[in-house]
């Protein structure tokens, strides 16, 4: 129950109000309010840190060290994200030997943080069913691109949740609603990606990129892929990769051309001209876009990718 004090003492205190005209009492240290402790994570990319962004929100602050539009394949760490990788509760990693394989720029940064960093890094991509490459001599490399299959994303979300859980306990339940929320939004994109995939010809199903990163994508949608190079790490667009990929077109019905938002362009555009196929889309692989382009989140930039394929495929 609420108590009233007596009539004077309130017009004793009004008066006193008024004496000190408009000015605020000071708040000691003390007596200030404490501020939340938020669970400090890092991603390696920007793809990885969207999603744990969708899954953690204010909950957490997100350190992503390979900046939007770069290469996660290759990378040199700043001291902010030496720092930052030093003092995190969570590492997020996507695996696959995408930044993690022997000697990469991830492998060594966490040989220098030592055993405890390393306790607290994560490969998100675990439990993905994992694509080898398909190039001479590359039979026992693995393809890093899960990400580009909605499917994997899914997995990527859940094995996120259930990090930030472990660290953050007390917001399981917070990380777990924001999580089935998430993924079963991308379930629908997926589901209607399907749709569409479906009613386009078998002879003009054939995803043609500069990287060969859409084997996971393929997968999913039932569409085989073809490409000038292998992967980013290796040779990249020479005269006889693009004439292999120049004479394979030849023998197809391929409608469309795609070029990638973080290569050279310049390779596809000589297969166009000597293919007469037109190139229909950038599409997004390595990298979500800069805040407030098209394609600046995960979902986003999955449904770019989806459509754009889809109607390229169609024409």
């Amino acid at each position: 129950m609420t108590r009233l004090l007596p009539l004077t003492a309130a017009v004793a205190a009004l008066i006193g109000l008024a004496a000190c005209g408009h000015t605020q009492p000071k708040t000691s240290e003390a007596t200030k309010p404490m501020l939340a402790k938020t669970v400090s994570v890092v991603a390696t990319d920007t793809i990885i840190g969207d999603i744990a962004k969708n899954i953690a929100k204010d909950k957490a602050t997100i350190h992503v060290i390979v900046p939007v539009g770069q290469d996660p394949h290759e990378y040199d760490p700043k001291p902010a994200d030496v720092s930052a990788t030093g003092k995190a509760d969570v590492i997020l990693y996507n695996g696959i030997n995408l930044e993690n394989a022997p000697g990469a720029w991830f492998t060594k940064m966490m040989a220098n943080e030592g055993p405890k960093a390393q306790k607290k890094s994560f490969a998100v991509s675990d439990g993905v069913e994992v694509i080898h490459l398909q190039g001479k001599q590359e039979a026992a490399k693995l393809d890093p691109h899960a990400w580009l299959s909605v499917g994997n994303g899914i997995i990527y979300a859940q094995n996120i949740a259930k990090h930030l859980s472990d660290a953050d306990p007390k917001n399981a339940t917070f990380y777990n609603n924001n999580m089935v929320a998430y993924t079963t939004k991308l379930a629908k994109l997926h589901k209607e990606a399907q749709a569409k995939f479906d009613k386009i010809p078998a002879a003009k199903k054939l995803i043609v990129t500069s990287e060969g990163c859409f084997k996971y994508f393929g997968k999913a949608y039932n569409i085989p892929s073809a490409y000038i190079w292998e992967i980013n790490t290796e040779e990249e667009g020479t005269p006889a990769q693009i004439s292999t990929l120049v004479r394979k077109l030849k023998k197809t019905k391929t409608p469309a051309l795609f070029v990638e938002s973080s290569v050279n362009g310049k390779p596809m555009a000589t297969v166009a001209k000597d293919t007469g196929i037109p190139i229909h889309a950038t599409l997004f692989t390595d990298s979500i876009a800069a805040p407030g382009q098209q394609g600046d989140n995960y979902y986003d930039m999955m449904k770019w990718n989806l459509d754009k394929i889809a109607e390229g495929l169609s024409k």
